[in-house]
């Protein structure tokens, strides 16, 4: 009996932590430059409001693959059936209702939210994020 109850717990916890819903606010990115910034310690410290959107959807249509970074500058893979919903709103800080399964986010809702300022100066011009 106790061995059936914990295997039983052991299915239950193994597929909380595998798949888990969540609702989310951060930024729908490109993979090139959400990677490049990944050692800070917030998005916001990378993302430069006036010219991110620009340089997300300029990167991406160069084939830099879209992503969502979480707040704390988490990089999760968008999956492709979200793809279309998370396109409209590339470079965009956002509001994200969906599930979390081995880093892929799959978007059940999503809604734009305004961009707060950059909270660190960034010195490099041409890399807008």
């Amino acid at each position: 009996m106790i061995k059936k109850l914990l295997a039983v717990f052991g299915l239950v916890l193994f597929f909380s932590v595998a798949c888990f819903a969540a609702h989310l606010t951060g930024y729908v990115s490109d993979e090139q430059c959400a990677v490049r910034s990944s050692k800070a310690a917030k998005a916001s410290d990378w993302v430069n409001p006036k010219g991110f959107e620009s340089c997300a959807q300029r990167c991406a249509k160069n084939g830099s693959a879209m992503v969502f970074v979480t707040e704390d500058n988490k990089v999760l893979k968008i999956d492709a059936s979200s793809a279309k919903k998370a396109g409209a709103l590339l470079g965009h800080r956002v509001s994200v209702d969906g599930e979390v399964e081995n880093g892929t986010l799959k978007i059940d809702k999503i809604a734009g939210i305004e961009m707060e300022p950059q909270t660190k100066a960034n010195d490099q011009e041409e890399h807008t994020h």
